[in-house]
Formats: structure tokens, sequence, C-alpha cells
């Protein structure tokens, strides 16, 4: 069965700031590519939610957090089984100390 896709306002937030840095940076073909990927790259757990690893960093919270690569950033998740859905937690640039992937929520 298909799971829908729940990005939580802060991983909202963080594609956001990932578009705005790029269109910048970069322009905004550039910009739209990675977001466009990293969408693409989610989802890919509608059908398959499992297919992350799990995070290290998070393994002390409640949910299991799992995560997939696209490019430098790691998309943060987790399963809810009680509302159906996968929920996206973060969208972490792996270029940054991986204790900062603790700030998520």
């Amino acid at each position: 069965m298909e799971l829908d896709l729940f990005w939580t306002d802060f991983s909202q937030k963080e594609l956001e700031k990932i578009y705005e840095y790029y269109r910048e940076k970069a322009g905004v073909r550039v910009a739209k590519n990675l977001v466009n990927g990293i969408f693409n790259e989610v989802l890919k757990l509608k059908i398959q939610p499992k297919i992350g690893q799990e995070e290290e960093f998070l393994k002390n919270r409640k949910q299991e957090f799992r995560y997939l690569v696209y490019k430098n950033y790691k998309v943060i998740y987790w399963i809810n089984e009680e509302e159906n859905r996968i929920e996206i937690n973060d969208v972490f640039d792996t270029r940054q100390n991986p204790i900062k992937i603790k700030r998520t929520t």
C-alpha cells in the first residue's frame, strides 16, 4: 500500500533555504534542479518506506528516524504508521558537522 508524504514545517524551511542559497550562488535553474531532485528522491518512499538507513545520531528518539541521501543532502524521515504516512523531518547538508543533525524535531 502506498503511503502519503508529509513535509514538516521545519523540513520545508530547510528546502527553501537550500533553494535560496543555490538561486543566489548558481542561478534559478540549478536551484530548481537540486530541489526537484531531492523531492523526486523522496517519492521512492511512498512505495518503499524502509529503503533508507537508520540515522545513528537520532537513535535516542522515540521514532525510528531513517534517511535517504541525494547529492550532499540527507533527507531525514520516519514512518508514521498511525497516520499512514512518511513524515519528512529534515533536509540536512552532510557537509556540516554530523552532530548538528540532532537539531531536528
